[in-house]
């Protein structure tokens, strides 16, 4: 996703599923958001239906050009990454470590964090896939995606990083970032992913998170110890890399597809 806050409101492109638009044609309100705000009356008897096949159309339209992505690995981080930054050169050799070792990476498509470690991908050689979402601010995929997606909706997103990942590598990041930290947190600790490997670039930066979770949170009795150490730190981004082969052939060994 291009940052376009600099143009005239009236040159900005906005992404609305896969329609472009521009100018006048710009919404006030993204698609999720109407779906989240519609409360108070009847209508949505009759307006949700239409929804719901929306959904299920991203849904359908992830799966298919995900199905056969193979090994992958997503990484997060922030879109506010400036491109002339040490955290962008990260980025970019993070991605290039990720596809030299044999995996597809999986990015939110955004600039930044997210841009570098597309182009590292692609300048190694490997599969960059990007995974837009329908933004106010933002619009399109950076350039160096090879595969990408935009989506509505926030959740059949996410479904899809967890579904087609290995694990996660995180860049540091905002709220984005923190939300889908947590989320995969969440799925492994209730079981809904057979484990899943997490690794938070930066020690220091993520210092506070931890000394928060190992205090407030583990102290206070709402999590437990083998919770926090899903979160794997570190600074070294080749160790990254092998933690996550290393966990995801343990977690996920290779078994018959059941049925549903």
């Amino acid at each position: 996703m291009t940052d376009q806050g600099n143009q005239p409101a009236s040159d900005r492109w906005y992404h609305k599923g896969p329609v472009l638009m521009r100018g006048r044609q710009v919404p006030k309100s993204t698609t999720d958001q109407r779906l989240l705000d519609d409360k108070g009356h009847a209508d949505w008897l009759h307006t949700d239906p239409w929804r719901v096949l929306r959904i299920q159309a991203e849904f359908v339209e992830g799966f298919g050009a995900l199905a056969e992505l193979g090994p992958a690995v997503s990484i997060f981080g922030s879109a506010r990454t400036p491109a002339d930054s040490p955290g962008y050169a990260q980025g970019v050799e993070l991605g290039r470590l990720v596809a030299e070792a044999g995996y597809a990476v999986i990015t939110g498509g955004g600039p930044g964090a997210m841009e570098a470690a597309n182009r590292g991908a692609r300048e190694a050689g490997g599969t960059s896939v990007g995974l837009g979402i329908e933004l106010p601010f933002e619009a399109g995929l950076n350039p160096y995606c090879d595969l990408g997606i935009n989506f509505r909706y926030f959740f059949a997103r996410k479904t899809m990083f967890v579904k087609y990942s290995e694990g996660f590598v995180v860049l540091p990041g905002g709220f984005g970032t923190l939300d889908e930290v947590f989320e995969a947190v969440t799925l492994a600790q209730t079981g809904k992913v057979t484990g899943f490997p997490i690794v938070l670039i930066g020690v220091d930066y993520w210092a506070g998170l931890i000394d928060w979770l190992r205090g407030s949170v583990l102290e206070g009795g709402m999590i437990s110890s083998d919770d926090i150490d899903r979160l794997y730190v570190t600074d070294d981004l080749t160790e990254a890399v092998e933690y996550v082969k290393r966990e995801s052939a343990r977690v996920r060994p290779v078994t018959p597809e059941q049925p549903e």
